[in-house]
């Protein structure tokens, strides 16, 4: 995959932030399939998106973990969000793609890749159009829903990454197994 995209797009970012406030609040998010749903990433999050290639297997992992990939020479735990999300496990098709993706917890980072359908672009959204979650109608746990957005005339669901990857409670379902691939990088 070409990593430029994404390296001009986490630019366009820095630029805004060092930028002096003229009261725009756009943010930029990284949009992407699970099925027919349109999910997106704040884009400061995101580390890069590689093509889907077998993570190793793991025993003893949590449904969501499908094991874990070499990351140049980091070791790097690769989740399933569907399955995470209580869905069935994600098929593998041509548009695959893992997404990896950066989260802290308790001062240090770690670094985790998502198993996805298909990666849509990356897209601005106003903070004023992002709605708050609601409480039933979406497939997702709603703790896992930092709000949704209409873009195109199309809803598009703005994920929490640290709840949906809360390594507290990953690490609360297999401590042992967890911790000795899940390792602040």
């Amino acid at each position: 995959m070409n990593p430029e995209p994404l390296a001009a797009a986490r630019q366009h970012v820095a630029s805004r932030a060092a930028a002096p406030d003229v009261g725009d609040t756009l943010a930029l998010y990284l949009a992407f399939r699970l099925a027919d749903d349109v999910y997106a990433i704040d884009i400061l999050r995101i580390r890069e998106i590689i093509e889907y290639s077998a993570p190793t297997g793991v025993p003893m992992m949590p449904r969501s973990v499908r094991g874990v990939i070499n990351l140049r020479g980091a070791v790097v735990p690769v989740i399933d969000l569907a399955v995470r999300f209580g869905r069935t496990a994600s098929g593998v098709g041509k548009r695959t793609c893992i997404v990896i993706v950066e989260t802290e917890h308790a001062g240090a980072l770690y670094t985790l890749g998502l198993i996805v359908d298909g990666v849509n672009a990356v897209m601005e959204i106003a903070a004023g159009s992002i709605e708050p979650a609601p409480a039933f109608g979406t497939r997702v746990n709603a703790d896992f829903i930092a709000g949704m957005a209409r873009v195109n005339g199309r809803f598009v669901i703005i994920l929490d990454i640290a709840r949906v990857l809360s390594i507290d409670e990953m690490v609360s379902i297999n401590p042992p197994a967890m911790i000795e691939n899940l390792k602040p990088i």
